[in-house]
Protein backbone atom coordinates (compact mmCIF):
# COMPACT_ATOMS: atom_id res chain seq x y z
CA UNK A 1 0.00 0.00 0.00
CA UNK A 2 1.39 3.25 -0.94
CA UNK A 3 1.44 6.44 1.23
CA UNK A 4 -1.68 7.92 -0.87
CA UNK A 5 -3.90 4.38 -0.56
CA UNK A 6 -3.34 4.64 3.28
CA UNK A 7 -4.24 8.61 3.46
CA UNK A 8 -7.37 7.49 1.09
CA UNK A 9 -8.42 4.52 3.01
CA UNK A 10 -8.47 6.87 6.38
CA UNK A 11 -10.31 9.78 4.61
CA UNK A 12 -13.28 7.04 3.45
CA UNK A 13 -13.60 6.05 7.37
CA UNK A 14 -13.60 9.82 8.04
CA UNK A 15 -16.31 10.44 5.32
CA UNK A 16 -18.72 7.24 6.28
CA UNK A 17 -18.57 8.88 10.38
CA UNK A 18 -19.57 12.24 9.24
CA UNK A 19 -21.98 10.89 6.42
CA UNK A 20 -23.86 9.04 9.67
CA UNK A 21 -24.03 11.83 11.05
CA UNK A 22 -25.15 14.04 8.54
CA UNK A 23 -27.31 12.23 5.24
CA UNK A 24 -26.19 13.70 1.94
CA UNK A 25 -29.42 15.58 1.56
CA UNK A 26 -29.09 17.68 4.50
CA UNK A 27 -25.07 18.48 3.04
CA UNK A 28 -27.04 19.32 -0.64
CA UNK A 29 -29.30 21.48 1.03
CA UNK A 30 -26.67 23.61 3.27
CA UNK A 31 -24.94 23.92 -0.21
CA UNK A 32 -27.39 25.35 -2.15
CA UNK A 33 -27.96 27.96 0.19
CA UNK A 34 -24.60 28.95 0.52
CA UNK A 35 -22.95 31.99 -1.12
CA UNK A 36 -22.38 31.33 -4.42
CA UNK A 37 -18.42 30.55 -5.22
CA UNK A 38 -15.98 33.22 -5.95
CA UNK A 39 -13.87 32.45 -9.15
CA UNK A 40 -10.32 32.39 -9.21
CA UNK A 41 -9.60 32.38 -12.34
CA UNK A 42 -9.51 36.03 -13.59
CA UNK A 43 -6.76 36.56 -11.04
CA UNK A 44 -4.85 33.42 -11.86
CA UNK A 45 -4.61 34.21 -15.56
CA UNK A 46 -3.09 37.83 -14.61
CA UNK A 47 0.45 37.86 -15.95
CA UNK A 48 1.85 38.24 -12.62
CA UNK A 49 2.58 35.25 -10.39
CA UNK A 50 -0.44 34.10 -8.44
CA UNK A 51 -0.34 32.63 -4.72
CA UNK A 52 -2.14 30.18 -3.16
CA UNK A 53 -1.58 30.54 0.73
CA UNK A 54 -2.07 27.68 2.63
CA UNK A 55 -2.99 26.81 6.30
CA UNK A 56 -1.35 23.62 7.18
CA UNK A 57 -0.34 22.62 10.33
CA UNK A 58 1.28 19.19 9.44
CA UNK A 59 2.28 17.14 6.71
CA UNK A 60 2.90 13.14 6.54
CA UNK A 61 6.71 14.21 5.46
CA UNK A 62 7.66 16.67 7.44
CA UNK A 63 5.40 16.07 10.89
CA UNK A 64 4.54 19.04 12.90
CA UNK A 65 5.10 22.47 11.21
CA UNK A 66 3.34 24.91 12.98
CA UNK A 67 0.44 24.81 15.67
CA UNK A 68 -1.92 27.47 13.82
CA UNK A 69 -4.29 28.17 16.73
CA UNK A 70 -6.25 31.04 14.60
CA UNK A 71 -6.07 29.54 11.18
CA UNK A 72 -8.78 32.95 10.43
CA UNK A 73 -5.69 35.48 11.57
CA UNK A 74 -3.10 33.40 9.48
CA UNK A 75 -5.54 33.59 6.60
CA UNK A 76 -5.84 37.27 7.20
CA UNK A 77 -2.31 37.83 6.93
CA UNK A 78 -1.98 36.37 3.71
CA UNK A 79 -4.81 38.28 1.94
CA UNK A 80 -2.91 41.30 3.18
CA UNK A 81 0.24 39.96 1.29
CA UNK A 82 -1.61 39.98 -1.26
CA UNK A 83 -2.39 36.02 -1.85
CA UNK A 84 -5.03 34.99 -4.62
CA UNK A 85 -6.40 32.49 -2.57
CA UNK A 86 -5.93 30.30 0.82
CA UNK A 87 -5.94 26.76 0.50
CA UNK A 88 -7.81 24.94 3.65
CA UNK A 89 -6.20 21.75 4.53
CA UNK A 90 -9.27 19.65 5.67
CA UNK A 91 -7.75 15.97 6.58
CA UNK A 92 -7.23 15.59 10.48
CA UNK A 93 -5.19 12.38 10.24
CA UNK A 94 -2.13 13.11 8.27
CA UNK A 95 -2.19 17.09 8.22
CA UNK A 96 -4.31 18.17 11.47
CA UNK A 97 -6.87 20.05 8.96
CA UNK A 98 -10.90 20.34 10.20
CA UNK A 99 -13.64 21.70 8.16
CA UNK A 100 -13.97 24.28 11.32
CA UNK A 101 -10.66 25.77 9.81
CA UNK A 102 -12.11 25.70 6.98
CA UNK A 103 -15.28 28.18 8.21
CA UNK A 104 -13.39 30.45 10.18
CA UNK A 105 -10.95 31.01 7.24
CA UNK A 106 -13.85 31.45 4.80
CA UNK A 107 -15.77 34.05 7.41
CA UNK A 108 -12.52 35.88 7.46
CA UNK A 109 -11.28 36.72 4.22
CA UNK A 110 -12.57 37.60 1.07
CA UNK A 111 -10.49 35.94 -1.49
CA UNK A 112 -11.32 32.50 -2.82
CA UNK A 113 -10.85 29.46 -0.56
CA UNK A 114 -10.01 26.39 -1.45
CA UNK A 115 -10.87 23.20 0.22
CA UNK A 116 -7.31 21.17 0.13
CA UNK A 117 -8.35 17.44 0.78
CA UNK A 118 -8.53 13.88 -0.75
CA UNK A 119 -11.81 14.32 -2.91
CA UNK A 120 -13.19 10.56 -3.36
CA UNK A 121 -17.19 10.66 -3.12
CA UNK A 122 -19.76 13.26 -4.68
CA UNK A 123 -20.67 13.53 -0.86
CA UNK A 124 -17.28 15.68 -0.11
CA UNK A 125 -18.19 18.24 -3.32
CA UNK A 126 -21.54 18.95 -1.53
CA UNK A 127 -19.75 19.19 2.42
CA UNK A 128 -17.23 21.93 0.33
CA UNK A 129 -19.87 24.46 -1.18
CA UNK A 130 -22.06 24.04 2.23
CA UNK A 131 -18.77 25.32 4.10
CA UNK A 132 -17.99 28.22 2.10
CA UNK A 133 -15.39 26.10 -0.30
CA UNK A 134 -14.64 27.91 -3.67
CA UNK A 135 -11.61 25.49 -4.69
CA UNK A 136 -11.59 22.00 -4.80
CA UNK A 137 -8.73 19.75 -5.30
CA UNK A 138 -9.01 16.54 -7.66
CA UNK A 139 -5.69 14.14 -7.67
CA UNK A 140 -5.48 12.52 -10.63
CA UNK A 141 -3.40 9.92 -9.30
CA UNK A 142 -6.86 8.49 -6.87
CA UNK A 143 -9.38 8.88 -9.36
CA UNK A 144 -10.49 7.09 -12.56
CA UNK A 145 -11.08 8.74 -15.74
CA UNK A 146 -14.88 8.78 -14.91
CA UNK A 147 -14.62 9.70 -11.23
CA UNK A 148 -12.29 12.45 -12.82
CA UNK A 149 -14.70 13.86 -15.45
CA UNK A 150 -17.67 13.31 -12.95
CA UNK A 151 -16.23 15.05 -10.60
CA UNK A 152 -14.78 18.06 -12.98
CA UNK A 153 -18.55 18.24 -14.09
CA UNK A 154 -20.11 18.23 -10.54
CA UNK A 155 -17.56 20.87 -9.71
CA UNK A 156 -19.02 23.22 -12.10
CA UNK A 157 -22.33 22.70 -11.07
CA UNK A 158 -21.67 23.75 -8.07
CA UNK A 159 -19.67 26.49 -9.11
CA UNK A 160 -16.41 25.49 -7.75
CA UNK A 161 -13.29 25.74 -9.52
CA UNK A 162 -11.14 22.10 -9.65
CA UNK A 163 -7.24 22.52 -9.41
CA UNK A 164 -6.83 18.98 -11.25
CA UNK A 165 -3.62 17.44 -9.36
CA UNK A 166 -0.39 16.05 -11.40
CA UNK A 167 2.90 14.00 -11.41
CA UNK A 168 3.23 12.20 -14.51
CA UNK A 169 3.00 12.99 -17.88
CA UNK A 170 0.35 10.12 -18.16
CA UNK A 171 -1.41 11.84 -15.25
CA UNK A 172 -1.08 15.54 -17.16
CA UNK A 173 -2.34 14.02 -20.35
CA UNK A 174 -5.23 12.34 -18.79
CA UNK A 175 -6.19 16.21 -17.15
CA UNK A 176 -5.91 17.81 -20.46
CA UNK A 177 -8.16 15.01 -21.75
CA UNK A 178 -10.91 15.99 -19.45
CA UNK A 179 -10.71 19.57 -20.44
CA UNK A 180 -9.33 20.32 -16.92
CA UNK A 181 -8.35 24.67 -17.33
CA UNK A 182 -6.55 24.37 -13.91
CA UNK A 183 -3.65 22.16 -13.23
CA UNK A 184 -1.66 21.79 -10.62
CA UNK A 185 1.85 19.79 -10.96
CA UNK A 186 2.99 18.32 -7.39
CA UNK A 187 6.68 18.35 -7.24
CA UNK A 188 5.81 15.82 -4.35
CA UNK A 189 5.11 12.18 -5.25
CA UNK A 190 2.55 11.20 -2.93
CA UNK A 191 2.91 7.71 -3.12
CA UNK A 192 6.61 7.51 -1.90
CA UNK A 193 6.59 11.60 -0.71
CA UNK A 194 9.58 12.27 -2.03
CA UNK A 195 10.44 16.05 -3.73
CA UNK A 196 11.45 16.72 -6.85
CA UNK A 197 11.44 20.59 -7.93
CA UNK A 198 12.77 19.80 -11.20
CA UNK A 199 8.99 18.27 -11.94
CA UNK A 200 7.21 20.95 -12.67
CA UNK A 201 9.61 21.92 -15.18
CA UNK A 202 9.56 18.97 -17.02
CA UNK A 203 5.82 18.51 -17.15
CA UNK A 204 5.04 22.73 -17.68
CA UNK A 205 5.97 22.15 -21.22
CA UNK A 206 3.60 19.26 -21.64
CA UNK A 207 0.70 20.98 -20.53
CA UNK A 208 1.76 24.51 -22.82
CA UNK A 209 -1.29 27.16 -22.78
CA UNK A 210 -3.97 24.62 -22.52
CA UNK A 211 -4.42 25.55 -18.87
CA UNK A 212 -3.50 27.72 -16.39
CA UNK A 213 -0.35 25.86 -14.72
CA UNK A 214 0.26 25.69 -10.36
CA UNK A 215 3.55 24.80 -9.20
CA UNK A 216 3.03 22.56 -5.81
CA UNK A 217 5.23 21.35 -3.05
CA UNK A 218 8.76 22.10 -2.28
CA UNK A 219 8.66 25.07 -3.05
CA UNK A 220 10.42 26.95 0.06
CA UNK A 221 12.54 29.96 -1.26
CA UNK A 222 12.78 33.13 -3.68
CA UNK A 223 15.03 30.84 -5.76
CA UNK A 224 12.58 28.43 -6.15
CA UNK A 225 9.76 30.72 -7.25
CA UNK A 226 12.00 32.04 -9.64
CA UNK A 227 12.46 28.56 -10.67
CA UNK A 228 8.90 27.25 -11.20
CA UNK A 229 8.11 31.33 -12.79
CA UNK A 230 10.69 30.50 -15.35
CA UNK A 231 9.56 27.88 -16.00
CA UNK A 232 6.01 29.06 -16.83
CA UNK A 233 4.29 28.48 -13.49
CA UNK A 234 0.75 30.94 -13.03
CA UNK A 235 0.54 29.99 -9.70
CA UNK A 236 2.24 28.76 -6.77
CA UNK A 237 0.60 26.49 -4.00
CA UNK A 238 2.82 26.96 -0.51
CA UNK A 239 2.32 25.63 2.41
CA UNK A 240 5.86 25.19 4.97
CA UNK A 241 7.46 27.97 3.71
CA UNK A 242 4.95 30.07 5.02
CA UNK A 243 3.52 28.79 8.44
CA UNK A 244 6.70 28.63 9.25
CA UNK A 245 7.95 32.09 7.82
CA UNK A 246 8.04 34.66 10.96
CA UNK A 247 6.38 37.69 8.74
CA UNK A 248 4.07 35.82 5.99
CA UNK A 249 2.69 38.80 4.48
CA UNK A 250 6.06 40.12 3.41
CA UNK A 251 6.76 36.51 2.16
CA UNK A 252 4.03 36.72 -0.06
CA UNK A 253 4.94 39.83 -1.44
CA UNK A 254 8.71 39.06 -1.48
CA UNK A 255 7.71 35.94 -3.77
CA UNK A 256 5.80 37.74 -6.55
CA UNK A 257 8.63 40.15 -6.98
CA UNK A 258 11.59 36.90 -7.25
CA UNK A 259 8.67 35.65 -10.04
CA UNK A 260 8.53 39.19 -11.62
CA UNK A 261 11.98 39.77 -11.58
CA UNK A 262 12.21 36.07 -12.93
CA UNK A 263 10.19 36.27 -16.09
CA UNK A 264 11.17 39.96 -16.32
CA UNK A 265 14.90 39.01 -17.25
Amino acid sequence: MTVLDDIIAGVRRDLEERKAVTPLAEVIEAAQAATPALNPMERFRDPRLAVISEVKRKSPSKGELASIADPAALAASYADGGAAAISVLTEKHRFNGSLADLDAVRARVGVPVLRKDFMVEEYQFYEARAHGADLVLLIVASLTDAELRSFLDLSAELGMTPLVETHTEEEVDRALAVGAELIGVNNRNLKTLDVDLATFGKLAERIGDAAVKVAESGILTEADVAQVAAEGADVILVGEALVKHGDPTHAIGAFMDAAERATRS
